[in-house]
């Protein structure tokens, strides 16, 4: 772990894994919300970091981070409430339409059947470690081990919005109609990002995600 300044009032914790990155951003949100680090602003998760901002002309205070996320560095995604907050991470069950382009492509790599990989995907816990690429885009973790699998060789110019798809440790849903190259294993008629809702976004960080099989 590496705790850099960033800018007058931020700062870039460097972390090992996803894992790692969501128990950081876990205890980090608790202890702002409970007043144990206070004058925190914003904290944004990413694939290995977490940023954290405080209020115009304060500074993080960097031993206090560094205390609240060793206190439980190598948590995994997924493991319940917000340590000392009494919180339940927020659970989104999105049903999917297993038919995707990628799927009998998943299937043969994984050597599994089409079955299989359904169950698979659909039987798994996910977590929220991020949000990027697009308004609405999370990355889940928590895919299983067989599944973990290469982007396709050459992305496709435009993949239909609610798109389910898998790439590497991560899977998702394409909020939007956009270029992309993830193994797409089906659809969501779902809406993941509305500017009108409140708020926009189906999917924040932190939250729980499940994936329900659909005809």
């Amino acid at each position: 772990m590496r705790l850099l300044r960033y800018g007058a009032s931020g700062l870039l914790i460097e972390l090992p894994s996803s894992a790692s990155v969501t128990a950081a951003y876990r205890a980090l949100r608790a202890a702002a919300a409970d007043g144990r680090l206070p004058g925190i602003v914003e904290l944004v998760p990413a694939a290995r970091t977490v940023l954290v901002e405080a209020a115009a002309g304060a500074r993080v205070p960097v031993d206090l981070v560094r205390g609240l996320i060793s206190e439980d560095p190598a948590g995994e995604p997924g493991e319940g409430a917000d340590p000392d907050s009494g919180e339940r991470p927020t659970e989104v069950v999105i049903p999917v339409h297993y038919d995707g382009a990628d799927l009998e492509l998943v299937a043969r790599t994984a050597e599994l059947s089409v079955a299989e990989v359904i169950e698979l995907h659909s039987s798994a816990e996910y977590t929220v470690a991020f949000c990027g690429f697009s308004p609405g885009f999370g990355y889940l973790t928590g895919l299983p081990e067989p599944l973990r699998q290469a982007r396709l060789a050459d992305s496709r110019p435009s993949v239909p919005a609610g798109s389910v798809g898998l790439a590497g440790e991560f899977t998702g849903v394409y909020p939007r109609s956009s270029p992309g190259g993830w193994r797409l294993l089906g659809h969501t008629d779902e809406v993941m990002f509305d500017p009108a809702a409140n708020p926009p976004a189906k999917l924040a960080p932190g939250a729980r995600v499940r994936f329900e099989p659909v005809d």
